[in-house]
């Protein structure tokens, strides 16, 4: 249907460079409406096209343009294509050709996990790096557009070890997540009745958001934001005992 990558890149996808500052989301609303267009829009449309009178294959293939297109249509309206937001729409659109080409309803189940799998190595080859491809994502939710944080972020990122770590460790949290995910769905792909792994996929691709988020923020974004607000504390500090 469709692969929780797509969803939880879209911020890298559309973030503003590093070296500018942050501006915090609009809402909530427009927080969760790529979760709820990539989750729940594929899962609806499929049963909806099922029962117009489509097959399980064409019905799984409709459904699954609806992430990609999103996705290429993100990039032609903010004219920027980076290399995160590349890797999505060029995964994406490979696996969905293949499903097509092949006629297998199975495989199409099963390019999800190649999304997620592909997305997810290359996010824990950057944490590996020590680039962590997921900063881009975190950043803006850390600092929340306030100079002074964008500031301390900076510093602390140049700086700090313990940050760096922190950093590290939320992208390969997420890289992890993400590759488990893959096996999980895979193995599902070939294992369960395809109408069974329609719906359980997509329980799978929750499951692993929520675990990921939780995990990622206890182990990264929350030691984060305690040391972003400390240095913060201290620059302001510092700049008014000048």
């Amino acid at each position: 249907m469709t692969s929780p990558a797509a969803t939880v890149t879209a911020p890298v996808a559309d973030a503003p460079a590093a070296t500018a500052p942050h501006a915090p989301r609009n809402s909530l609303l427009d927080s969760l409406m790529p979760l709820l267009v990539d989750v729940g829009a594929p899962l609806a449309s499929y049963y909806a096209l099922k029962a117009a009178g489509l097959g399980t294959f064409a019905a799984l293939a409709w459904s699954s343009a609806l992430p990609a297109v999103r996705t290429v249509w993100g990039v032609a309206r903010r004219r920027r294509l980076n290399g995160p937001a590349a890797l999505i729409v060029t995964v994406n659109v490979v696996s969905l050709l293949t499903g097509l080409a092949v006629g297998d309803p199975r495989l199409m189940l099963a390019k999800d996990s190649g999304v997620s799998s592909i997305i997810g190595l290359v996010i824990l080859v950057t944490a590996l790096k020590g680039q962590p491809m997921m900063t881009a994502g975190v950043r803006p939710w850390l600092v929340k557009g306030d100079a002074a944080k964008d500031a301390a972020w900076q510093r602390l990122a140049a700086g700090s070890a313990a940050f760096r770590r922190a950093e590290i460790r939320f992208s390969a949290v997420w890289g992890a997540a993400l590759l488990g995910e893959c096996v999980l769905r895979a193995v599902g792909a070939y294992t369960l009745p395809v109408e069974t792994m329609v719906w359980l996929g997509t329980v799978v691709m929750v499951a692993t958001l929520v675990f990921a988020f939780l995990l990622s923020g206890r182990v990264g974004a929350v030691p984060m934001e305690r040391m972003i607000a400390e240095e913060a504390g201290a620059g302001k500090t510092a700049d008014t005992a000048r």
